[in-house]
């Protein structure tokens, strides 16, 4: 196959926590040829698909992790793959990638993974509006009287946090003893002017939150993000530890009860994220965690993604 990859500068990459850089050394050692296209290298004219591309090798080797031939423009037809792997935010340039991505998607002429419009649909917060039956209690507004009642209606805690946030940004823990309370909510809400969601607080959420990877809706594997110290985040970029992690029942409910949905909207690997017993987030622009989950299981799951395309192809099921 080639494959492009759509992705943040190749430079900054962690050679041993990135997980595009993970996928691209599964699919450069099961001979498939790799495209690195930077976000802003995206055209279109004429209803035609296009991108500036330079042909790519990797290997796991620090300050020399990648040589790079010619860039040239090319047509995204001429790629079998594309993994859109931007990371957040989700922003104006990012949705109009999305334009450019869908002409060839859709034409059938060069396979986009996640779907384009279903990366536009599924906001990573919003998106566990549709489950409710395995999320906290959740609100979503920008209203500050409703957001003190909600926090009063759970025991005098809540999590907020924005709905265009990532990587546990603008994360807080709410308390209605908290003085500096209102400060808080016209900050995130940049005085009722932003929505934000809310959330029942999970005081599993100390033992840290389970990152669960989905293929085309089926369990990859899962790892355990855990804060440290007193931080409320687990997430591992502002220092959360990850540890081994199985699947429980509850997870697997969790699974079966998005499963469907991730397909019909074309999200073929996504992160959840699991507190407890309830479903938080649905990571679908770039998400994380496969390097440490294969470290843990010891197993090649990089290369059981890739070879999931491969199928797919070979069956002309895309």
């Amino acid at each position: 196959m080639k494959i492009g990859v759509i992705m943040d500068p190749i430079e900054q990459v962690g050679l041993d926590a990135d997980t595009t850089f993970d996928w691209m050394l599964a699919a450069q050692k099961r001979g498939h040829e790799l495209f690195y296209i930077k976000p802003d290298g995206l055209s279109a004219r004429d209803g035609l698909a296009a991108c500036r591309a330079a042909p790519v090798q990797v290997r796991r080797k620090p300050g020399d992790h990648f040589t790079l031939g010619a860039t040239s423009l090319m047509p995204l037809s001429a790629l079998d793959v594309c993994w859109m792997r931007k990371d957040p935010p989700f922003d104006d340039e990012y949705l109009f990638a999305t334009y450019i991505l869908e002409l060839a998607d859709e034409a059938g002429h060069c396979w986009v993974l996640n779907k384009p419009s279903g990366l536009r649909d599924a906001n990573e917060k919003a998106y566990v509006l549709h489950f409710p039956e395995v999320t906290p209690t959740t609100l979503v507004t920008r209203n500050l009287t409703a957001i003190k009642d909600f926090v009063h209606e759970h025991g005098g805690k809540a999590v907020i946090k924005p709905l265009d946030g990532h990587g546990g940004a603008e994360v807080f823990l709410l308390r209605l003893d908290d003085p500096n309370l209102n400060t808080i909510l016209e900050v995130i809400t940049r005085l009722g002017r932003r929505t934000v969601m809310v959330q029942q607080f999970v005081p599993e959420a100390a033992r840290g939150d389970k990152r669960i990877l989905l293929v085309d809706g089926e369990p990859l594997g899962a790892v355990l993000r855990v804060p440290q110290g007193a931080e409320l985040r687990g997430n591992l970029h502002v220092g959360g530890k990850a540890a081994p992690a199985t699947l429980t029942p509850r997870d697997l409910e969790i699974v079966a009860a998005l499963a469907p949905r991730l397909r019909r909207d074309g999200l073929y690997f996504v992160g959840l994220d699991v507190l407890g017993d309830y479903l938080t987030e649905v990571n679908v622009t770039s998400p994380t965690g496969i390097q440490e989950m294969s470290r843990f299981d010891d197993q090649p799951y990089s290369e059981r993604w890739v070879a999931w395309q491969e199928a797919r192809i070979a069956s002309k099921t895309v």
